[in-house]
């Protein structure tokens, strides 16, 4: 009987699934078990009761409120918001840097396209690691100390300590301005559908970016004014020993941010010249026929057949650049990996738990990027009649 099963390939498939999924299983009960008791016998337990405890460090940066009286948790949540942060700002950077790099590579100026190729090809073949601590290095050595801080307007002041800007501060009754921010978002996402339908059904062209652009200015801005503009701003000044009041850009921020910015756009800039080149040729000269000038031809033609071939490859160095800043400690930003992978992970010897939390922050953004990356390829893929 047993036999008979073996021999037929749908059952024989089943069983090898059964027998996978079942050792699999076996296998990670055994590591848990053992790290169980291994941790029973150096006399520890397997709690994640440390987060309620209190953290006793500062953190340099902080998003939401904390002190060094703070909880674990809490000082957990400061290290995910400040990973978010560079992860955010540096995929939004390295995306326009890589655009821009890319398209300037296959430049008819030699001179332009020869200086990309060669920051390319350095970036690319040295280590993020260095050109973060060589940022980090230049920001702290080269720019003035506080008192002597470069000023611009009395508003911006960059300094080895960090750059100092304006602090908006929102009064009572900016939420009407907020909402009808989100209103005029709306209402122009509805309107370019709308303007899209009846292009397809008439032919009828409607300047979309425009009206869009100016609803989303123009509302928010009346109702801004009709509430009596409330918002005021921080302005930083120099202190006794250093810059006070307004928002500060830390160093460590700023080279951290620079650096993986600088890094992925470098491998980004290869992906969107390879998807450009990919397109035939035939495209540029079809849109050249019809007249269209050829920076309206890499935009409205050449672009949105090659973001086919891009997106794919792009979504793997958002996920480097997202994983890249764990090398945040080297330069003492304070990240997951230094507070709760750090820090904390010292202070309670929660070796197993720590690590724990730190993995499935980083596999949570990385699943976040990859799902937003694979709904945004299939949005733009070729729709087959």
């Amino acid at each position: 009987m047993l036999l008979k099963l073996w021999r037929n390939k749908e059952t024989r498939s089943v069983i090898i699934q059964i027998v996978t999924i079942a050792l699999l299983f076996a296998f990670f009960a055994y590591i848990i078990n053992n790290a169980v008791l291994n941790l029973q016998a150096l006399g520890k337990t397997f709690s994640f009761d440390f987060l309620k405890e209190p953290a006793s460090y500062d953190i340099n940066q902080a998003l939401i409120e904390y002190t060094s009286r703070s909880s674990h948790a809490r000082a957990m949540l400061v290290g995910i918001l400040n990973t978010a942060l560079v992860a955010v700002c540096g995929i939004v950077t390295a995306t326009v840097v890589g655009f821009l790099l890319g398209v300037i590579r296959l430049s008819s100026n030699w001179l332009a396209a020869r200086l990309v190729y060669v920051f390319i090809e350095f970036t690319r073949n040295v280590p993020v690691l260095l050109h973060i601590l060589l940022i980090h290095g230049i920001i702290v050595h080269f720019l003035p100390l506080p008192k002597q801080a470069i000023n611009v307007a009395d508003a911006l002041f960059l300094s080895n300590r960090g750059v100092y800007a304006p602090r908006p501060e929102f009064l009572d009754g900016f939420v009407y301005t907020t909402v009808a921010f989100v209103v005029a978002v709306i209402g122009a996402v509805l309107f370019r559908r709308w303007a899209k339908k009846v292009q397809e059904a008439t032919g009828k062209i409607y300047p979309v970016f425009s009206i869009c652009l100016g609803v989303v200015v123009v509302l928010p801005l009346v109702v801004f004014l009709l509430s009596g503009s409330p918002l005021t701003w921080e302005m930083p000044k120099m202190g006794r020993f250093n810059l006070q009041g307004g928002v500060v850009m830390l160093p460590e921020f700023l080279a951290l941010w620079l650096a993986l910015s600088l890094y992925t756009s470098a491998f980004i800039s290869e992906i969107v010249r390879s998807g450009i080149m990919a397109i035939s040729k035939g495209q540029w000269e079809a849109a050249g026929a019809l007249g269209i000038r050829r920076n309206r031809t890499l935009q409205l033609v050449i672009i949105p057949q090659a973001l086919r071939v891009i997106i794919p490859p792009l979504a793997s160095q958002y996920l480097n650049l997202t994983k890249n800043s764990s090398l945040a400690i080297a330069i003492g930003y304070m990240d997951i990996v230094a507070t709760i992978g750090g820090i904390t992970l010292m202070q309670t010897g929660k070796e197993m738990e720590t690590m724990i939390i730190v993995l499935l922050i980083y596999l949570s953004f990385s699943l976040v990027i990859s799902a937003f990356m694979n709904w945004y390829n299939k949005r733009i893929a070729l729709v087959e009649r």
